[in-house]
């Protein structure tokens, strides 16, 4: 039997909370995602993207599984007995250190300025707005590559094959988020789609007309329109999406469709 990498600990009250369950509901209490609902009971872990101490070193004493995002969390213990959690990097281990600085050693973990990072260092937990902590590059396995530095701005390769810029003097750790496997992982039956919360999907091409502009017909029919459409009649599949247009300024190269 394959031996765990979680060590069971007794972290303080306050790094876990329990969240109200809204399946999908949005302020108004209308479903604005479909298909949500369910699930096994949790807790949320108060998992710290930009509040850590400068110039402090951490101490890695456990491993957890997070049942909100696929990537693992690290606790971390400050010399004062004070502990957190943040995004694990992939190949940290318990017992390593790690510390947050403006300039500090390149070593995974380590939290600092891009503008002190050195050309090809792959990062994560990237913050985009000064202050704001990570807020880019927090999935499971995903990575991003610094490329050039141009005044006071960073050239970033994303996870999307994406080039942007990104001010010098956001915070970003070295390395990758833990969990690179998790892409390979399937759902072995529906039983566990139920115990994430998910509910099960239903076509739209064996709905009623009534139900689905898809719906209709005899059989396995066409969806009988130059191109789909969403439940709403609005197109889907392909259709971009992109809103914020005033951060186009910062896209060097848009991201390669698959």
């Amino acid at each position: 039997m394959k031996k765990s990498i979680f060590t069971k600990t007794e972290p303080e009250k306050k790094l876990i909370v329990k969240l109200q369950r809204r399946a999908g509901r949005g302020n108004f209490g209308k479903i604005t995602v479909r298909h949500k609902g369910g699930g096994a009971k949790r807790f949320y872990r108060m998992v710290n993207f930009g509040q850590e101490r400068i110039d402090e070193p951490v101490k890695v004493i456990a491993f957890e599984y997070d049942p909100y995002r696929p990537a693992y969390l690290m606790l971390l213990e400050y010399a004062d007995g004070k502990r957190c959690y943040r995004l694990a990097p992939h190949g940290i281990k318990i017992g390593d250190t790690v510390i947050t600085s403006e300039k500090t050693e390149i070593k995974i973990g380590n939290r600092m300025k891009l503008k002190n990072m050195p050309i090809g260092t792959e990062v994560f937990d990237v913050e985009l707005k000064l202050g704001m902590g990570a807020q880019m590059v927090r999935a499971a396995g995903a990575t991003a590559q610094i490329l050039a530095q141009e005044g006071k701005y960073i050239h970033l390769k994303m996870p999307s094959k994406e080039v942007r810029k990104v001010l010098s003097e956001s915070f970003a750790t070295i390395g990758q988020v833990s969990h690179p496997e998790h892409r390979y992982e399937k759902l072995r039956k529906a039983g566990q789609s139920i115990l994430k919360g998910i509910r099960p999907h239903v076509r739209g091409t064996v709905m009623s007309p009534r139900a689905h502009p898809h719906g209709g017909g005899e059989g396995k029919t066409p969806i009988g329109m130059p191109f789909p459409k969403t439940p709403w009649g609005k197109p889907a599949r392909g259709v971009k999406t992109r809103k914020r247009k005033n951060t186009n300024q910062f896209i060097i190269e848009k991201r390669k469709k698959k």
